[in-house]
């Protein structure tokens, strides 16, 4: 069976809740829902942390076993090297999501240290993105 692994950084767990006018207002519970009712056969495992080190780990632990990772490390992607390289060395296909369009936002938000360690890109299309991930790892 295939495993795809979302892993979400920090604040995500908020979705529904944060700044409903950038991510709108349903639960990441609520899209997991929808994700493995339209991927039935394919089994997709979540993880959330707010901690960075943890983010590496769970990299590392579905890097090895699933066939494909799709990745909103939040602020991280801004900022972390760590998990770049981490990226970097897991054997996965990575899909880097971002719910907002990054590069309508703040100038500091522009960058991502994830996007070269990814395969693609999915930002401005809310939790649609994540959708388009999967599809785009399964197609792969």
């Amino acid at each position: 069976m295939t495993t795809i692994a979302i892993i979400n950084g920090p604040n995500l767990n908020l979705t529904g809740r944060r700044e409903p006018q950038i991510y709108g207002h349903a639960t990441f519970d609520d899209l997991l829902l929808q994700l493995r009712s339209e991927f039935d056969g394919t089994t997709i495992e979540y993880y959330q942390s707010n901690v960075e080190g943890e983010l590496v780990s769970a990299i590392q632990r579905y890097g090895f076993e699933a066939q494909g990772l799709v990745v909103n490390a939040g602020a991280y992607s801004h900022t972390s090297i760590a998990l770049r390289d981490t990226l970097l060395a897991v054997t996965a296909p990575a899909i880097e999501v971002h719910m907002s369009n990054i590069f309508a936002r703040e100038d500091y938000r522009h960058h991502s240290y994830l996007t070269s360690a990814c395969r693609g890109m999915v930002c401005g299309l809310g939790m649609d993105g994540y959708r388009l991930a999967i599809r785009h790892l399964l197609a792969m």
